[in-house]
């Protein structure tokens, strides 16, 4: 694999319905209510809108997510990447008996921020730590805000 070739995959527990988990999801402009390192949203028409986030390393990715997918009774969602990010992350909320919901997350990007392709072949391993730091401060964020 290329070393700006991303894969990733998350599992988040939600204690909340899966209809609000899934409404939550898909409303992009919200994000920033929920998660400190998407820092802002703006709606460039009804399927994109373009994202800011930045995590602990000193540097900011933006890139346009455009909706693939909303399939609400599938509990399933996708949105292609463009930008500084490019690929796709979907999404797949089912019903779990001890957890109220469960989100299943795939990721798949390619960097094309020419400073972080440059520093790829050292920075890769904190990259991938930046990413899971992230996620988790996404998921921590994403359940406060469900249950609170």
């Amino acid at each position: 694999m290329p070393l700006n070739d991303y894969r990733f995959r998350s599992l988040w527990s939600v204690p909340a319905p899966t209809g609000r988990v899934f409404a939550t999801l898909v409303d992009l402009a919200g994000y920033p209510d929920w998660w400190p390192d998407i820092r802002d949203v703006t709606r460039v028409d009804d399927d994109t809108a373009e994202v800011t986030c930045r995590s602990v390393l000193p540097y900011a990715l933006t890139f346009r997510l455009h909706r693939a997918v909303e399939d609400k009774p599938a509990g399933r969602m996708r949105v292609d990447m463009t930008g500084d990010l490019e690929g796709f992350v979907q999404g797949q909320v089912a019903a779990h008996r001890s957890a109220g919901a469960v989100l299943a997350i795939t990721q798949r990007v390619v960097v094309r921020k020419p400073l972080l392709r440059a520093f790829a072949p050292v920075g890769r391993p904190v990259f991938r730590a930046n990413h899971a730091l992230m996620m988790w401060r996404g998921q921590r964020g994403f359940r406060t805000y469900l249950t609170g």
